[in-house]
This record gives C-alpha cells, sequence and structure tokens, in this order.
C-alpha cells in the first residue's frame, strides 16, 4: 500500500434514540460500525450501498461535522479527531465537502461572490479588496460566468449551483474532498458535465476523493478504488477493475447485478435480493447480511466475519470466501 493521505481504522458512529416524556436514551442508530478503508493522494475511492447504509455518516464524521463513537480518523499522521480548537482550523482548509443538495447548502441571501469568497476572508487568504478576483478565477475554472458573482442562488440551475459548491470547496486548496453524493440531484446529461468537471479538477490539482454514490455506474466513471458498504459495515473493497470483474461477496454480485447494460442483445444474470433492509438500530446478529443472502450458513447468523485480503488488494468480509 502506497502511503496513505487518510486512513480510517474501525471507524464508529452511533446515534441515539430518544423515548418516553424525559425524552431518555432509549438506544442507539448504528450508523457506522467499524469501517476501515484508505485514501491515496490523487486518487478517488468511491463508496457505495443502499440508501441508508452510512455512506453519507462516514463522510461528514472524518470530516469531524460528527463525533466518533470509535476509532480513528488519521489526515496526514494527525487523528482529526483529538485535535484542538487551533488545529482543527488549521486542518479544516485541507478537508472540504461537496454536498448532495447543492440548493439547501447554499446560503439563499448571499450572493455568489459572497458564497464562495466568506472562507478566504475567514482564513486570511483574501482581504475584502482582492476578494473579487479570486473569486472570479475560481467560478470561470468551474464553469460559471463573471456576471453570475452577483447573483443568488435561487437564480441558477442545479447543476449550475453544484458548481458553486464545487468552487467553494475549492477555494482554500484542498488535498481531500468528500463528495457526498454530488450528481444524485441532477439530470443525466448535467451529471455527466459535473463528473468530468470534478476529473479534470483533480488532474489539474491532485485533490484525492471520497466519492460517495449509489449509482455504480457512477462509481465506475470515477474511481480508482471502491468499497462497497452494507448497513453500516464494509463488505468488501477492491481497485475498480478487480471489484466490476471478480465481486466476492453476495451483497457486491447483486449490486452489480442490478447495473443496465447498454446492449438490448445482452441477458442480465439479475439477483433479486429478498427480505427487507434489517432496522440499523436493531442488527441482526453474525454478518448483517445473512437475513437477505441467498447461501447464509448456520455460521454467518452467529459469527461476524473480518475483513479478510484475497490477494490483489481485494479485500472481503464473508465467510463463503
Amino acid at each position: 500500500m502506497n502511503e496513505a493521505l487518510l486512513q480510517v481504522d474501525n471507524l464508529k458512529k452511533y446515534f441515539p434514540i430518544k423515548g418516553g416524556v424525559l425524552q431518555r436514551t432509549v438506544g442507539y442508530v448504528h450508523a457506522v460500525e467499524n469501517v476501515s478503508f484508505y485514501v491515496r493522494k490523487g486518487e478517488t475511492f468511491g463508496l457505495v450501498g443502499e440508501s441508508g447504509c452510512g455512506k453519507s455518516t462516514v463522510g461528514r464524521t472524518i470530516l469531524r461535522l460528527y463525533d466518533k463513537d470509535g476509532g480513528k480518523v488519521i489526515f496526514k499522521g494527525k487523528e482529526v479527531h483529538l485535535l484542538n480548537r487551533k488545529e482543527l482550523a488549521q486542518l479544516r482548509p485541507k478537508m472540504q465537502i461537496v454536498f448532495q443538495d447543492p440548493y439547501s447548502s447554499l446560503n439563499p441571501r448571499m450572493t455568489v461572490g459572497d458564497i464562495v469568497g466568506e472562507s478566504l476572508i475567514e482564513h486570511g487568504r483574501c482581504n475584502k479588496h482582492n476578494v473579487k478576483q479570486y473569486v472570479l478565477d475560481l467560478i470561470k475554472r468551474c464553469g460559471l460566468l463573471p456576471y453570475h458573482i452577483d447573483r443568488y442562488p435561487h437564480e441558477f440551475s442545479g447543476g449550475q449551483r453544484q458548481r458553486i459548491g464545487i468552487a467553494r470547496a475549492l477555494a482554500l486548496d484542498p488535498e481531500f474532498i468528500v463528495c457526498d453524493e454530488p450528481v444524485s440531484a441532477l439530470d443525466v446529461s448535467i451529471q455527466s458535465q459535473i463528473i468530468n468537471l470534478l476529473s479534470d479538477l483533480q488532474k489539474e490539482f491532485g485533490f484525492s476523493y471520497l466519492f460517495i454514490s449509489h449509482d455504480l455506474s457512477v462509481v465506475k466513471h470515477v474511481s480508482h478504488r471502491i468499497g462497497v458498504m452494507y448497513l453500516g459495515s464494509m463488505v468488501e473493497t477492491a481497485e475498480k477493475k478487480e471489484l466490476f470483474q471478480n465481486p466476492l461477496h453476495p451483497y457486491t454480485k447483486a449490486l452489480l447485478s442490478a447495473v443496465p447494460v447498454p446492449d438490448p442483445t445482452v441477458k442480465m444474470d439479475r439477483i433479486i435480493l429478498t427480505g427487507d433492509i434489517p432496522s440499523p438500530a436493531n442488527p441482526p446478529s453474525g454478518c448483517k447480511f445473512h437475513t437477505r443472502c441467498p447461501y447464509a450458513m448456520e455460521k454467518c447468523k452467529k459469527e461476524n466475519p473480518a475483513m479478510e485480503d484475497m490477494g490483489n488488494n481485494h479485500i472481503v468480509a464473508c465467510h463463503l470466501i
């Protein structure tokens, strides 16, 4: 393994469930449980899984938008969740995020110039006199026009708003960007434009991305390596080509079988999973996938499988392998 820019080890994040008149904690939602992976410099790590599996929570906990409940998040050799306020303020510019909904993530009372330039002034990169030119350069690089700088978010389309969000993320010269389903709210034609923009920016500046998505075809296009999550846990990670040509975990095989192929002569061998996704507030014992897995054994119901390296940097958690 090359030296990792970001290393996540056994990350845990639980959300309390409140109940009763006094709103006491009656349980916990196990949103993220023992998730481990790494991201190299200049690499895109794709994180996929069904909605509600904890992908976005992983991204936000890495950035310390949520406090972790266990594990480690190490960025450039420093444990992010152990930094004091001053150290965290110095780290913030290096770790940024592009949110899923480009409209709700933008302040409707601020112009594009203020949205993109706010962090530059806050971190002392620019002053009020020279910030405008810096912002103009940024938004033009992201495909917007100079006169857009004085407009408000409601005056833009979804794709343009996402470009504003990307420009804001780029403002402080980050090294690592969490892309939290950045194209899922956009039309297909606009999706390709935003994906190409992110790829071009990565080639130019050498960013590392954590690209979160439920769309495997998008992840295949942008990622170097891919991790598959199910019900808060990582079940498989591999290089992109290896994962698509040789999926090992039954859940990964089911996800890949659902990816449409643009050829009507190709007959898809679709794997239909039975049953409902268990509640993360009351996850099943043993392997979390055993309630829906067609190959589940008695061992799967009792023992949680560990992540094992099967060669070619292909790591999977499954008793069958």
